[in-house]
């Protein structure tokens, strides 16, 4: 930073968004391609080169934020921003599929039975492993609080343990919902109940999936003393994308398996 006369990061050419580009072409070309011929080779090989990408990407921020000094001020206000817009743009995807699941339930056609849940489908019970899931996620967002303050007040050892617990909370979640969805008595192929409620419920489990790697690059970090009292952009971007991913979770839990069902 001795070297330039302002303050922002002027980021040096990287080849990481075109390889990450066509990883994802590969990736969803696989998947499309895995569907209808039943081979996984093209897939594999653009996961492959996403997980490359997402390693060497992010080792290139890790760098230039802790090791580089790059991340001053006026740029972690730039990354604040963005990730502020990044969540509001999720927001927007979510309600998406709220909108078609009211458009369904509040209105059900004639071929539904004129009734909801639709006629022939058995609801899960919205008591059993739902509400356990919400008292897991609910409990995991008082972590990654708990994490963040052992952060702001330069406690390593007690935002390690807060760190690893939201971790295990969000893996057991993953869990639970992959045995609700093997025992569910529908399927997404069940009319437009199954497909609103496989597609709202499967992209939020793809976000915990998501957020849970996050933290768990965000414990890696602070296990190499990464992050300083003043200076963790990194870790609160995770948290503020765990508690979104906890209020979805709310509304889905209220509209879907509760109202819903």
């Amino acid at each position: 930073m001795t070297h330039q006369a302002h303050a922002f990061h002027m980021v040096d050419p990287s080849p990481w968004p075109l390889t990450g580009a066509v990883g994802a072409l590969l990736m969803t070309s696989g998947l499309a391609m895995w569907f209808h011929y039943n081979t996984m080779i093209l897939m594999t090989l653009g996961v492959i080169i996403l997980l490359l990408t997402m390693y060497q990407w992010w080792r290139d921020i890790v760098r230039e934020g802790t090791f580089q000094g790059h991340h001053t001020p006026p740029v972690q206000k730039g990354l604040r921003y963005g990730m502020i817009l990044f969540i509001t743009s999720e927001v927007f995807f979510f309600l998406g599929f709220f909108w078609a699941f009211y458009h369904s339930s509040l209105s059900p056609t004639p071929e539904l039975g004129g009734c909801w849940p639709p006629t022939g489908i058995t609801t899960l019970d919205p008591f059993g492993v739902p509400l356990l899931n919400t008292a897991v996620l609910l409990a995991s967002g008082v972590t990654v609080t708990w994490a963040h303050h052992s952060i702001t007040e330069g406690d390593r050892k007690q935002a390690i343990h807060a760190l690893g617990l939201t971790i295990l909370l969000g893996l057991y979640f993953t869990l639970l919902q992959a045995m609700e969805y093997y025992e569910a008595p529908f399927t997404i192929a069940d009319g437009v109940y199954g497909s609103t409620f496989f597609v709202a419920t499967g992209f939020h489990g793809l976000h915990v999936i998501i957020g849970t790697t996050f933290l768990a690059v965000c414990l890696l970090r602070q296990v190499q003393y990464h992050f300083t009292s003043e200076h963790h952009f990194g870790f609160e971007a995770a948290a503020w994308y765990w508690h979104f991913v906890d209020v979805v979770w709310l509304f889905l839990y209220i509209s879907i398996y509760w109202w819903g069902s």
